[in-house]
């Protein structure tokens, strides 16, 4: 039975995606203590793509995002299972220095968190720390072009001394995509990056998000069901530790195959 929704789930264009997966996901567990917070979980993620997650509270969203750049290991009660591969190469493997993963896989946390820095010293920080440049003009370039492409460099070129928590939020959750791009990466995590700003603000954001998805392979958990439309090439639906349906962002929205799948996008539970 088709199943229509009132969302907008024209997105960005699907006509041209590509299917080469940039993370593998296979057979992933992750344990809390006795509590396991997923289950099996096998999952895709496309090179150059934006990938939803969408699910309740606590369905382990945000403890898949956590694994791909391995934040659960400071964790002490935390065990994972399974494997992740980044361009065939598993992250959980013990040859994989998780400070260089981490440089290749950023994250952008749900409330902006700019360091007690200058504007300038917050998008400088990681190139410095993992030794990405060696001149002064290089640097400055660096945080221009990323600057730049967080969609932030015109707002602030004249304030780059000012410290970062002088910026409005939208600002500062734009400062902090740009210090993530700053060292390069390869893949972006973002939980739930707009939850705490407002409408226009959030707008900027998802404009950004369809701009960096032609260079960066695009990971963000969302509650807002019209969001994850609006941004997302495909959509992973969690519930209780498990992915219940992933496909195509139109078809998950408009026919999902799954009666939990339906059932949480017409808000039945949730």
């Amino acid at each position: 039975m088709e199943f229509v929704t009132d969302l907008d789930t024209s997105g960005p264009p699907d006509s041209i995606l590509p299917t080469t997966p940039k993370i593998i996901t296979e057979g992933l567990n992750v344990f809390y203590g006795d509590n396991q917070a997923l289950i099996s979980v096998n999952l895709n993620i496309n090179e150059n793509e934006v990938t939803a997650l969408i699910g309740p509270s606590g369905c382990g969203k945000s403890t898949y995002l956590r694994c791909l750049n391995r934040m659960n290991d400071d964790i002490e009660i935390c065990r994972v299972d399974g494997r992740i591969l980044l361009d065939g190469e598993d992250i959980y493997g013990r040859q994989l220095d998780p400070v260089q993963l981490r440089a290749r896989v950023g994250m952008v946390f749900q409330k902006p968190n700019p360091f007690p820095k200058s504007i300038f010293d917050n998008v400088a920080y990681g190139p410095k720390i993992h030794g990405l440049v060696r001149h002064k003009a290089d640097l400055e370039e660096i945080v221009m072009n990323s600057l730049e492409r967080a969609g932030l460099a015109n707002e602030v070129r004249d304030r780059l001394h000012e410290p970062g928590t002088s910026l409005s939020g939208g600002q500062q959750q734009r400062l902090c995509i740009a210090r993530a791009i700053a060292v390069q990466p390869e893949v972006i995590l973002m939980d739930e990056p707009c939850s705490a700003l407002d409408p226009i603000a959030t707008a900027k954001i998802e404009e950004l998000i369809d701009e960096l998805r032609q260079n960066y392979t695009i990971i963000i958990v969302t509650h807002s069901m019209q969001q994850a439309a609006r941004v997302s090439q495909r959509t992973a639906f969690f519930h209780l530790g498990e992915i219940v349906e992933i496909g195509e962002t139109a078809q998950i929205f408009t026919n999902p195959r799954d009666e939990r799948t339906q059932g949480y996008i017409t808000g039945r539970f949730g």
